[in-house]
């Protein structure tokens, strides 16, 4: 792994700027897509979750340069822990499940359906949860069962919620209707 590149993922901050600073440099350096793909799915790694923020940028205008990696992504899944990383993985997720050209396995979405099932237990993170829910609401369509799934998790009182989660929440429910 290049150092240099290392440092630069390192010194990143959520500012947009920044992030897409990286992800300009990755663009012209696209050999540095698969180092940054392995920090990102590395939880162990310190800087592992601002990978992931870049890499959320790369794949919302270049999802194609992503293919290669998508079996690592899903296999990484399970193991992201992150609130900061599930944002920019679940955003990802619902990227991969709503292009048209690109075609999941079924293990690939079984990995997406169960890990987005267990993140939608275990957080109240308004953004986590809204990525999630649409990535599982666009499986659903292939997936019926999914649907009864999401209405059970959803149903359940969201009144402490932030307003964000709440409106997320409805906004899927409706849908399910």
């Amino acid at each position: 792994m290049n150092s240099e590149f290392y440092v630069l993922i390192e010194k990143s901050t959520a500012h947009r700027k920044c992030r897409d600073d990286a992800k300009e440099f990755v663009f012209e350096h696209p050999n540095y897509l698969n180092d940054l793909t392995k920090i990102a799915f590395n939880t162990k790694d310190k800087n592992h979750h601002k990978a992931c923020w870049i890499l959320e940028l790369i794949c919302e205008e270049q999802l194609e340069l992503f293919i290669p990696y998508i079996d690592n992504f899903c296999l990484s899944l399970a193991h992201q822990h992150s609130d900061s990383a599930i944002r920019s993985i679940s955003k990802i997720g619902l990227f991969l499940v709503q292009h048209k050209k690109i075609q999941l396995s079924e293990s690939q979405e079984e990995k997406l359906i169960e890990t987005g099932l267990d993140w939608l237990i275990q957080t109240d993170k308004a953004a986590n949860v809204a990525y999630t829910m649409r990535f599982l609401y666009v499986l659903g369509k292939k997936y019926s069962w999914i649907n009864d799934e999401l209405r059970a998790l959803l149903s359940r009182d969201c009144s402490h919620q932030s307003p964000g989660y709440r409106f997320a929440v409805k906004d899927i429910l409706k849908r399910l209707k």
